[in-house]
């Protein structure tokens, strides 16, 4: 018979890990928001700040991860414990990694910033992919914070639309360098900014992948599981009453 007191215990401990886990979201996330505050307004004092928090995000993923691992030591969770554990471990790397191309983003807008806009307005080419990018993290952040298999599903199939959306912007750009070359340092710039946020959006799906896997048990990870799953009656419903 499992002893009740560790049970308990373990519960209290993989809890306090998920809260910091969603603080760690919280920070990626306005570090996010403020990195493409400084795209728009070339504010390079904001610009540093967001790159010195890197360090913050960084220190709060090894901590994080190093708890992770006394906690599976500890108390030797069971098969569905440890599946979310793993999980929650893939989540804290993705949000470091979001935290990463938030800098990316930062130094982008130093740069343009010291060169001068050379014409091309940087921050509407990709204000729309950034919005999207941005919802997409937050939806996943609330998925995990209530492991909200549905919701989660929902966000994975819209990372098409952040993929066809950078595919278009890398088209305009490339048209943009061909057309005025004035306009390569600052186009080449908006083009990395672009593909960050692109990133973002696949950590983001990458999140609500993991609430799938420790919901339902599967890995469903470069498969097209949750499409499938939308076209289903129930699911689809689901999405309707969400909105």
């Amino acid at each position: 018979m499992p002893d009740v007191h560790s049970s308990k215990q373990y519960d209290l401990d993989l809890e306090a890990i998920r809260s910091k886990v969603l603080l760690m979201g919280g920070l990626v996330e306005r570090q996010f928001h403020e990195a493409m505050t400084c795209f728009r307004t070339g504010d390079v004092a904001a610009a540093e700040k967001v790159i010195g928090d890197d360090e913050h995000v960084n220190r709060l993923e090894v901590s994080l991860d190093e708890t992770c691992s006394h906690l599976i030591v500890r108390r030797q969770p069971t098969a569905n414990d440890l599946r979310t554990v793993m999980a929650t471990i893939k989540v804290i790397t993705d949000l470091e990694r979001i935290g990463d191309e938030a800098t990316k983003i930062a130094r982008a807008a130093k740069s343009i910033q010291e060169r001068g806009p050379g014409g091309l307005n940087h921050y509407e080419t990709v204000r729309i992919i950034a919005n999207s990018a941005r919802g997409m993290l937050h939806d996943a952040l609330d998925a995990f914070a209530r492991l909200d298999e549905n919701h989660a599903m929902r966000l994975i199939a819209q990372d098409a639309l952040i993929d066809h959306e950078f595919r278009s912007i890398m088209r305009n750009l490339i048209t943009f360098m061909m057309e005025d070359p004035r306009t390569i340092s600052v186009a080449l710039d908006t083009l990395w900014v672009a593909k960050a946020i692109e990133r973002i959006g696949d950590h983001a799906k990458n999140i609500a992948e993991y609430v799938v896997f420790v919901v339902e048990g599967k890995d469903i990870r470069h498969t097209d599981y949750a499409i499938l799953k939308l076209a289903e009656p129930g699911l689809h419903n689901d999405a309707g009453n969400a909105s």
